[in-house]
């Protein structure tokens, strides 16, 4: 597994590993089942706190990305089924918190068609 992180970037380093790491398993560069480093080795290898670790490992588990299986250490999921089934849990949490808020469907749509401009500025 190749990581790096560049402390002068804009980008906290937690979020620079978390992509990475979610970028290769999307690729299969790191194949599911992989056992990643533990949260400590990874720190000592990157020269960053235990904490910046843990919180990106963190992150790609809330992602679906990474399990953690206790003394089995923290694997890359399986992420395709994953990664639809929290994108469809998500987009019903806004459908529903949009419609509290009175939006109109074609300013609910507008809100995410914003919103997916900002995560995907390259499209």
């Amino acid at each position: 597994m190749q990581l790096s992180v560049d402390p002068a970037a804009a980008t906290p380093p937690y979020e620079q590993i978390r992509a990475q790491i979610a970028e290769q398993a999307r690729t299969g560069e790191l194949p599911t089942g992989l056992r990643l480093p533990t949260v400590r080795a990874l720190a000592e290898e990157l020269g960053l706190a235990t904490g910046t670790v843990a919180r990106a490992y963190r992150e790609l588990e809330a992602d679906g990305v990474v399990e953690t299986h206790g003394r089995r250490g923290t694997l890359i999921a399986a992420t395709g089924d994953t990664a639809h089934r929290l994108a469809a849990v998500a987009a019903g949490e806004y459908a529903e918190r949009a419609s509290r808020l009175g939006l109109s469907r074609q300013d609910a749509l507008a809100a995410v068609v914003t919103a997916l401009g900002l995560a995907y500025p390259e499209a």
